[in-house]
């Protein structure tokens, strides 16, 4: 048995063919590339919302408990506010924007409490309501404050620009054992 070989039939590719197929290629990866570019970025954006809402909802529950056992407002501004618990301890709350932290100084030792924070603030109340309304007076003296209001907001950023913003956080905490000096 004899093995015939064809002289006119080439194997291989053709320059063109060769160009074609590699620029085919090429965009088949660029288009891969770019998927997995977005779909990382959106995994990391998921996961650092979850995160961030995790770390608001831990903040708001330590605040809540702290301003319900408290007994008096001692001190207020917009961004701080000095509480006085059961046991005549000083506990104050300031969020410092330069660094976007709510920062906690109780007995001496201080603690960030909050992070990436854009904006907070606080106010107080009375626990009388106004008519026909959600809202309650504003105290006239600052020991007759039993309402403690804090708003904030929080946001991150992923390589560099800001993609995950958390929607505001609002409370109203009544202070349950509050005492009239």
């Amino acid at each position: 048995m004899s093995i015939k070989r064809c002289s006119g039939s080439r194997q291989g590719f053709t320059l063109v063919e060769l160009m074609v197929a590699s620029a085919l290629a090429l965009m088949v990866a660029t288009v891969v590339a770019f998927f997995s570019y977005f779909t990382s970025r959106s995994f990391a954006a998921a996961t650092n919302y979850t995160d961030m809402n995790f770390a608001s909802r831990v903040a708001l529950d330590n605040l809540s408990k702290t301003i319900r056992g408290s007994q008096l407002v001692t001190a207020y501004s917009s961004n701080s506010i000095t509480l006085m618990d059961v046991n005549t301890n000083l506990i104050q709350y300031s969020f410092t924007p330069g660094t976007r932290t709510l920062n906690c100084v109780s007995n001496g030792q201080s603690s960030t409490f909050l992070l990436d924070c854009d904006s907070l603030a606080f106010w107080v109340y009375q626990r009388t309501p106004k008519s026909n309304s959600f809202d309650c007076y504003t105290p006239a003296q600052l020991y007759n404050a039993k309402l403690v209001q804090v708003t904030w907001s929080c946001s991150r950023t992923i390589l560099g620009a800001k993609v995950n913003t958390e929607m505001m956080e609002s409370a109203k905490i009544c202070m349950r054992n509050h005492y009239e000096p």
